[in-house]
C-alpha cells in the first residue's frame, strides 16, 4: 500500500537528485556516496562466547563486516577479556564470565551470541543463550550427541530465537559455484564423491583430544567437513553408512578419540561418498565430485581459504572473502531480515551430520552398515 511517508520519501529523494550537479556517478568519491543513505542499515550486534583461537579469527573478521558488529565477550579468562575489550572496543557492559552470563538477559545491546566453546560444552551455552532470549550462533559439531542437538534444536524454537552453524563453506563463492552449476545440471547425473578431511594434530593436552570436552577425535573436527560436504555436493541425503577405524597410536589417540576412520555413505541415486577423516595426515582437504557430463575437483575445499579448484569447463576463479566475514554477514541478513541461506546453516541441518557421525561410530564399533531412518 502506497502511504503518505513513502510518497513523500520518493518525492524528497528526486528534488535531492534534481538539485546535485550533473557529474557522472563515477566521479563521486567515496565519502560521498554516504550522502545517498536515507536509512542506516541495522548490524547484528554479537557477543563472543570463547576467546580461543578460533573466536580470535572470527573477531578479526569481522572488523570488515557490512550487517555484524562485535560488541560482547564471553570468557572464564580475565586476562583475555582486558585484552580484547582494548582491541576491538568492547564496552565493561557487554562483557561476562560463565558464572553471570545469564544477566546477558537484560542487555539490549546484544543480539546474538556466538558459541565458539569446546563441542562438550556447546549443548549448555547454547541452551543458556536461548533461554536469555539471545539468537545462537554455534560452532561445528553443534554438539557431542544427536540427543543433544536435538534438545538444542528444541528449546531455541520454544524460546523464538534462531539457531545458527558455523558452516562458513556454505557461504563460500566458489563453493557455491560448483552447488549451483550440480543443480543446473551441468555435471550431469551425479555418479561418485570423494572427500579427504585431515590433518597431524599438535599438543597432546588440547581439549580436541580430550573425550568429554571434543566428543570424539578427528571426526568431530575435521572429518565432518566431509560428511556436510558429500550431502552439500551431492545435494541428497544417505541412506546408510559404513566404516572402518585405523588407531595407530593408542595413546596419543586414547579411547572415545578417534585417529582415522575411512567411512561410506549410500546415496538414494546411487551415489557411493568414499571418504577419509584423519589426525594423523597432512595435506589432505579435497573434494572431488564425479558425473556424466563432467567433474568438480576443489583442493583445497574446506581450509580458510582461498579455496581452489577446477571442473571440465575450468578453473573456479572466484575471488577468496576472509570466510567469517561472509559467513557473519550472511547470517546477519538471516537473523534481522530473513534471508535464506543457499545450502542451510539451521539447527536441523546441524542435527543432521550429528546423526550421520553417530551412525559412523556405531558401524566402526559393529563392522556392520548402519540405515540412517
Amino acid at each position: 500500500m502506497k502511504t503518505r511517508r513513502s510518497f513523500l520519501q520518493k518525492a524528497s529523494a528526486s528534488a535531492l537528485a534534481m538539485s546535485l550537479p550533473a557529474f557522472p556517478m563515477f566521479s563521486l568519491t567515496k565519502e560521498s556516496e554516504t550522502y545517498f543513505d536515507f536509512q542506516e542499515v541495522k548490524p547484528l550486534r554479537v557477543a563472543i562466547m570463547g576467546l580461543g583461537s578460533y573466536g580470535k579469527r572470527v573477531a578479526d573478521a569481522m572488523k570488515d563486516c557490512k550487517r555484524a558488529k562485535l560488541v560482547g565477550l564471553v570468557s572464564g579468562t580475565p586476562s583475555k577479556v582486558e585484552s580484547w575489550k582494548k582491541e576491538f572496543g568492547i564496552e565493561d557492559k557487554n562483557c561476562y564470565n560463565y558464572q553471570n552470563f545469564d544477566q546477558i538477559k537484560n542487555n539490549p545491546d546484544i543480539d546474538a551470541v556466538y558459541v565458539i566453546t569446546p563441542n562438550g560444552l556447546h549443548k549448555e551455552h547454547a541452551i543458556r543463550t536461548a533461554k536469555a532470549g539471545k539468537h545462537v550462533i554455534c560452532e561445528k559439531p553443534m554438539a557431542t550427541t544427536a540427543a543433544d542437538a536435538a534438545e538444542m534444536v528444541s528449546v531455541c524454537e520454544q524460546a523464538g530465537v534462531k539457531l545458527l552453524i558455523g558452516y562458513r563453506m556454505h557461504f563460500e563463492a566458489n563453493t557455491l559455484e560448483v552447488v549451483r552449476k550440480r543443480k543446473a545440471g551441468e555435471f550431469g547425473e551425479i555418479k561418485f564423491f570423494q572427500g579427504l578431511s585431515g590433518f597431524i594434530i599438535g599438543d597432546p593436552t588440547q581439549w580436541r583430544l580430550d573425550p568429554v570436552l571434543s566428543g570424539g577425535g578427528a571426526m568431530m573436527d575435521i572429518g565432518i567437513y566431509s560428511i556436510n560436504g558429500a550431502r552439500y555436493m551431492i545435494g541428497e541425503e544417505p541412506l546408510w553408512v559404513t566404516a572402518q577405524e585405523v588407531k595407530t597410536d593408542p595413546v596419543k589417540f586414547k579411547e572415545g578419540i578417534d585417529e582415522t576412520i575411512t567411512f561410506q555413505m549410500g546415496f538414494p541415486n546411487g551415489v557411493v561418498a568414499s571418504c577419509l577423516s584423519t589426525y594423523s595426515m597432512n595435506y589432505l582437504d579435497k573434494f572431488f565430485l564425479n558425473g556424466t557430463k563432467g567433474f568438480a575437483e576443489m583442493q583445497p575445499s574446506t581450509g580458510y581459504g582461498p579455496i581452489e579448484g577446477r571442473t571440465h569447463q575450468g578453473p573456479l576463479t572466484n575471488p577468496h572473502v576472509t570466510h567469517q566475514t561472509t559467513q557473519m554477514d550472511e547470517m546477519a541478513a538471516m537473523i534481522l531480515d530473513g534471508k535464506q541461506a543457499e545450502i542451510p546453516v539451521d539447527g536441523r541441518e546441524g542435527l543432521k551430520d550429528m546423526k550421520i557421525i553417530e551412525a559412523i561410530f556405531e558401524a566402526v564399533k559393529t563392522g556392520q552398515r548402519v540405515d540412517l531412518v
